[in-house]
C-alpha cells in the first residue's frame, strides 16, 4: 500500500495534565506520543483540526502514516485515540513506530458488498445482520490492507459468513483464527414481523363472566 498520509507534529517539551489542558484549550493542539521500535517514546503535539480532517478517512486508521517531527520523518500507525466523552474533540493520540521486517497487529475495517443482489435479500426479502465491523489482523507493515472485503452475493436466508470464509490478502492472518475462534461476521435472516396494532374500534370487549346460578337484575 502507498504511504499517502502525512502529518506534521511538534516536539512537546513540557508534560503534565495542566500543560495538556492548556494545549487543547488555548492552542487547539492534541498531545500525542510515538513509541516502539528501538527508540525511546517521544511526546509530540498535533494540530487538532488537521488530525480531525485526517480521521474522516476510514483508511487513516489502518494505514501506514508518516509523522514529520522537527524535520525528521517517522513511519507509524495509529494505535489508540482518546476522544472527549461528550464533545467532538480529540484528547490524545498514540502512534506506534513500525519496523518493515516485524509483524504488527492492527484492526482493519470490513467492507460488505453484494448484499442487495444476494438470493436471500433479492429473492426472499431477507435482512443482513453485521456481527463485526472490523477484524484484527497480523502481518508485515508492507502487507497491511486498508480494508477486507466481505462478499455476501451468494448468501441465502439462514446463511452465515464466518472469519474462516473471508478471502484475505496475501501474508495477512486473522488473530482470532490463530486463537481458534472462528467468529460469525454477517448473516441473512427473515425480517422480524411486528405485531399489528389493534385500534380501539377493533378491540373486542369480552362480557364479564357471571357466577353460575346468578340472574340478571
Amino acid at each position: 500500500m502507498s504511504d499517502i498520509y502525512e502529518l506534521s507534529a511538534e516536539v512537546r517539551t513540557q508534560i503534565g495534565k495542566a500543560e495538556s489542558r492548556r494545549l487543547r484549550r488555548l492552542e487547539s493542539k492534541v498531545p500525542a506520543i510515538i513509541y516502539g521500535g528501538d527508540k525511546k517514546p517521544e511526546t509530540i503535539v498535533l494540530d487538532h483540526n488537521k488530525l480531525v480532517n485526517a480521521l474522516e478517512n476510514e483508511a487513516f486508521y489502518s494505514h501506514i502514516l508518516t509523522l514529520s517531527v522537527a524535520g525528521k520523518k517517522e513511519k507509524v500507525v495509529l494505535k489508540d485515540l482518546h476522544r472527549h466523552p461528550s464533545e467532538p474533540r480529540i484528547l490524545h493520540a498514540d502512534f506506534l513506530r513500525i519496523n518493515p521486517k516485524s509483524e504488527l497487529t492492527m484492526n482493519v475495517p470490513l467492507h460488505f458488498v453484494n448484499a442487495e443482489t444476494s438470493p436471500g435479500v433479492k429473492n426472499n426479502g431477507g435482512v443482513v445482520s453485521h456481527m463485526m465491523s472490523e477484524v484484527e489482523v497480523k502481518c508485515l507493515p508492507g502487507d497491511l490492507p486498508e480494508f477486507i472485503e466481505v462478499d455476501l452475493g451468494k448468501l441465502n436466508i439462514g446463511d452465515t459468513v464466518h472469519l474462516s470464509d473471508l478471502k484475505l490478502p496475501k501474508n495477512v492472518k486473522l488473530v482470532d483464527l490463530g486463537h481458534g475462534q472462528d467468529q460469525p461476521v454477517a448473516s441473512i435472516h427473515k425480517p422480524l414481523v411486528a405485531e399489528p396494532e389493534v385500534s380501539a374500534e377493533e378491540q373486542v370487549i369480552q362480557p364479564e363472566a357471571k357466577p353460575e346460578g346468578s340472574q340478571e337484575a
